[in-house]
């Protein structure tokens, strides 16, 4: 039994709600400098492919190699790899046809208007240190495997942040779902698992429980959505700044077109894609005079012969979005805007 006047235990130094590359990569440099007792806090039930790419550019890398050496060459190798993925053809008609590593601009007749180099020599060359790319998953993977599996919490869902100043510390309170115990180094479970789960639960305990810990340092590396940074920011000068605010710029499209009719390739590597592996298309003879908007461009980007994928940014009013997604998004950026893209 506790006695009447005793305090609630400190669990940890620093705690660190959001599992992403940058919370972990904090955790990782405080554990390097010594703060041992470290916890890093994440809602998801399992690590999974999601996300886009990352370019991490020389500061990036210099600061992965700082952390730990052995994760820099991973990344690096694992970089390498994503910006040149294996082709279908021979060895020697690979490197023959192999894309060259710079983004270019183009208008919509193909013409270039200027390109920077992608690669990491050139990168090196001039800041004493690469570029590369890699999948947000494959970042967070790479760090995540540095951390010992107990200093990381899963299906931590953080509600509430709050100030103990007479304990010197931070309340943090988080919802777990019963439902899923998930192993943070596994990564078989899908959604449809998720979803048998929910279905064929009937055990007669609460689906979710209230978690709470406290920490003497509460980092928040929870996203653009972040909780923590809504609590914080209620009520005060920088409420603001609670939630993200819709730029209206929207970035429409998809990952992978695979079946393009050979002819369409083929008219499409001539006119734009060229040697490159990622192109940006404008219209650059909007005059001043048009109500077009300008900051409508498309990125068109191909990793394999024959396979596609893009992505539209274009100004679009926030309610015209609400509770659309997948072809319905692809078909409001596409009709809305391939004249822009095409208007001389």
């Amino acid at each position: 039994m506790k006695p009447e006047n005793s305090s609630p235990k400190i669990d940890y130094d620093v705690a660190i709600v959001g599992a992403g590359p940058v919370g972990l990569a904090t955790a990782l440099g405080l554990r390097q400098r010594g703060i041992e007792n470290i916890i890093v806090l994440d809602q998801t039930r399992a690590f999974r492919k999601v996300g886009q790419g990352v370019d991490l550019l020389p500061n990036g890398l210099k600061a992965i190699k700082y952390i730990d050496s052995q994760a820099y060459e991973n990344i690096k190798e694992t970089g390498q790899k994503f910006n040149n993925p294996p082709q279908p053809n021979s060895e020697s008609e690979s490197k023959k046809n192999q894309p060259s590593l710079e983004w270019t601009t183009r208008n919509v007749n193909g013409q270039k208007i200027h390109s920077f180099p992608l690669g990491y020599d050139e990168y090196f060359h001039k800041y004493g240190e690469g570029r590369v790319s890699i999948s947000w998953y494959d970042l967070q993977t790479q760090l995540r495997m540095l951390l010992p599996s107990d200093r990381l919490k899963t299906n931590r869902r953080c509600v509430n942040v709050v100030a103990e100043p007479e304990l010197k510390c931070i309340r943090a309170d988080f919802i777990s779902d019963r439902r899923v115990e998930a192993n943070p180094y596994s990564h078989w479970e899908n959604k449809q698992q998720d979803d048998q789960t929910s279905t064929v639960n009937s055990s007669p305990l609460p689906e979710s429980e209230i978690i709470s810990i406290r920490a003497k340092l509460l980092i928040a590396a929870d996203g653009i959505n972040s909780t923590v940074r809504q609590v914080i920011y209620k009520d005060s000068p920088y409420s603001a700044y609670r939630k993200p605010e819709y730029s209206g710029i929207a970035a429409i499209g998809s990952g992978g077109v695979i079946e393009v009719p050979e002819a369409l390739s083929q008219e499409i590597k001539e006119q734009f894609i060229h040697d490159s592996r990622v192109v940006t298309i404008v219209n650059d003879q909007i005059s001043k005079d048009s109500t077009i908007d300008e900051t409508t461009r498309m990125l068109l980007f191909s990793r394999q012969p024959g396979q596609f994928g893009y992505l539209i940014h274009t100004a679009l009013p926030l309610e015209l979005l609400a509770g659309k997604s997948g072809k319905e998004l692809i078909n409001i950026a596409v009709l809305l805007n391939l004249p822009k893209l095409t208007h001389t």
